[in-house]
């Protein structure tokens, strides 16, 4: 069931992210060039984005666990570091270079261009070096236990 759950998230939010246009590097490119080609359209799935989160994060927080899970697992550090930073600002750079986010990546696979294989080759080698400089296994905790 939790992988049924898992599945159907994730078809509304590829649904989501094509059907807002976010799936278009060009879209979000744009909403960088203020000076000439600016499509404010970003901000308001941004927007929609925020409302959406902020509703569902009241609901959830009503439970005592959530639902397939034992307990919520946040962050245990609210610290603003160097790491925290330096990680915003990478992806920030990485996404007005790229016009994708991973989020956005993923569902545009399914329109078969090269680029977007590309970037989230990336995307991964970026998370497997971060772990090797970290002095972790590479694969995530499930896969290697």
């Amino acid at each position: 069931m939790k992988l049924i759950y898992a599945w159907a998230t994730g078809l509304v939010f590829g649904l989501g992210i094509a059907i807002s246009g976010m799936m278009n590097p060009a879209k979000v490119l744009n909403f960088f060039d203020i000076a000439d080609t600016w499509d404010l359209s970003l901000a308001f799935v941004m927007g929609g984005a925020v409302a959406v989160t902020f509703i569902g994060y009241r609901l959830v927080w009503r439970r005592a666990t959530p639902l397939f899970e034992d307990r919520f697992q946040v962050p245990n550090s609210n610290v603003i570091d160097a790491r925290l930073v330096g990680g915003s600002a990478l992806f920030g750079i990485g996404w007005g270079i790229a016009g994708f986010c991973p989020g956005a990546a993923i569902p545009a696979l399914g329109m078969g261009r090269w680029e977007v294989a590309l970037f989230l080759g990336a995307v991964g080698l970026g998370l497997a070096l971060a772990r090797i400089l970290k002095g972790q296994s590479i694969l995530p905790r499930s896969a290697s236990a």
